[in-house]
């Protein structure tokens, strides 16, 4: 199975138990954007959380192994997404990125932000003038090694 095909076996089952994404995360015992990622194909699960996950969804061994699976990550992306929730990510990068390095350089130093020991959420917000999107990303802070 690849890891295509494993996204789509997940797809129709998360569609046809309507189960959401949270439901799902919360099976597999672990973050929601974490579980929808390593469905999605981006990150990989270790044994136990991949056997809960594909047991909520009715799933098999071979989406179970599948999850297991190192993935490549950030395959086919050449050029900015087009989706527009996507391209408004990339937005904020172009429009901010200079101040967050500027601010996280002020504050931390010169270094960047880990990806890997990472955690990222996304939470809702209601407000009266329309609902709020509130996305946590939190990083290690890994300093340039100087030589």
């Amino acid at each position: 199975m690849t890891k295509l095909e494993m996204t789509e076996a997940i797809m129709v089952a998360k569609k046809e138990k309507d189960l959401s994404w949270a439901s799902i995360a919360e099976a597999a015992g672990l973050a929601e954007v974490f579980v929808v990622s390593a469905c999605l194909g981006q990150n990989s699960l270790e044994e136990d959380a991949a056997k809960k996950l594909a047991d909520a969804l009715g799933l098999g061994g071979d989406v179970v192994e599948c999850l297991q699976e190192y993935p490549m990550k950030a395959v086919g992306v050449e050029t900015v997404a087009k989706d527009p929730l996507i391209y408004r990510f990339f937005e904020i990068a172009y429009v901010y990125g200079e101040s967050l390095k500027a601010v996280i350089h002020e504050k931390f130093g010169d270094g960047i932000m880990s990806a890997i020991d990472f955690t990222l959420d996304v939470e809702k917000v209601e407000d009266p003038k329309g609902d709020r999107v509130k996305v946590i990303m939190n990083g290690k802070f890994l300093p340039y090694k100087k030589w």
